[in-house]
């Protein structure tokens, strides 16, 4: 899976170092003093690395724990997010974290008590008021797992507060470490779906609808709380058709009453990454269609993306109640 791995001088003795590095015998191993002399260097080639990125475990010094952007989020009032990696196993056109990182290789964040210990304080100031922690805003929440045992490691910290709510989101199908233990009404396993016609053309490397709608299905069997995202919805030519169907092969066969919350949010970029994006893929179809800026944010016209929302809306309401629904209105 990775033929090199990077290691930072200061976890170089890390037991989750040693770990990890036994699950690669294989890989060449390079000792480093800061994982950004290898993430960070201008002129690298992102879509060479894609093909073939090195792993680099690291130890984060700060901001362990930040505030979610206004309007990220599924109802809660407090809500984080925290990123134990930097960058995905999956290679999805429409990422922004293509157009945010020079580095298409992975950053793992090794020392996860230092995490815990940041949401520890976060709780403690919002006294005994809930707070979500969202963990899949800058890589996904599983698709690591067998070598990071991230979810292995956390939900204990979680099941013994239950005033802090984790997401987990996800297009991974890596569900083995939920399975083995009792399912908590305070993590939510949210799984990120498009069409299918979306899929086959943008999710490259990502598990298909099947599987990951079979990993849901042994999930809502085991008592875990669900989530849908729709986000970001991806207009083309009959998105209507399109949508609809995806709604109705999901709502067929998914209970809805182990759903937490399902949401809504519309392709949306920074400018710059979206710059970037166009440069790394000149001939993609997606950064071809009609486009707008707003305050520094690439969207779809106003008036389409309304019209997606609003379609999307309706049909999601047939088949879940209001009060599941949480447009994002991240960047508006």
């Amino acid at each position: 899976m990775f033929n090199t791995i990077y290691i930072e001088s200061q976890v170089a003795d890390h037991a989750r170092v040693a770990e990890i590095c036994a699950r690669f015998p294989k890989a060449t191993r390079v000792e480093c003093d800061r994982y950004g002399e290898v993430f960070n260097p201008n002129a690298q080639d992102f879509r060479l690395q894609k093909n073939n990125p090195a792993l680099i475990l690291a130890h984060k010094h700060n901001g362990h724990v930040l505030a979610a952007p206004q309007g990220y989020g599924i109802g809660g009032e407090r809500n984080h997010y925290f990123s134990h990696m930097l960058n995905c196993l999956y290679d999805c056109r429409y990422c922004f974290l293509q157009g945010m990182y020079r580095s298409a290789h992975h950053v793992l964040y090794v020392n996860y008590e230092d995490f815990a210990e940041e949401i520890e304080r976060t709780l403690a100031a919002a006294g005994k008021q809930d707070s979500w922690f969202f963990s899949g805003y800058d890589c996904d929440s599983l698709a690591m797992e067998p070598v990071s045992g991230f979810v292995e490691h956390f939900l204990p910290f979680f099941a013994a507060r239950p005033q802090a709510w984790l997401e987990l989101r996800t297009k991974s199908t890596q569900i083995r470490s939920l399975l083995k233990v009792e399912a908590l009404p305070n993590v939510v396993v949210a799984f990120s779906f498009t069409p299918d016609e979306v899929y086959r053309a943008l999710e490259h490397k990502v598990p298909g609808i099947e599987r990951r709608l079979e990993a849901m299905l042994q999930l809502q069997q085991a008592g875990w709380p669900l989530g849908l995202r729709f986000d970001p919805m991806i207009y083309q030519d009959d998105y209507q058709a399109h949508y609809r169907t995806l709604f109705e092969r999901l709502f067929s066969r998914l209970d809805s009453g182990a759903l937490h919350s399902v949401s809504l949010g519309t392709f949306r970029l920074p400018r710059g990454y979206f710059k970037k994006m166009v440069q790394l893929y000149p001939d993609e179809r997606l950064f071809a269609g009609s486009f707008e800026t707003c305050n520094d944010m690439v969207s779809y016209p106003r008036a389409q993306e309304q019209e997606m929302t609003d379609f999307c809306t309706q049909e999601l309401l047939r088949h879940i109640p209001e009060s599941l629904l949480f447009p994002c209105s991240l960047g508006a």
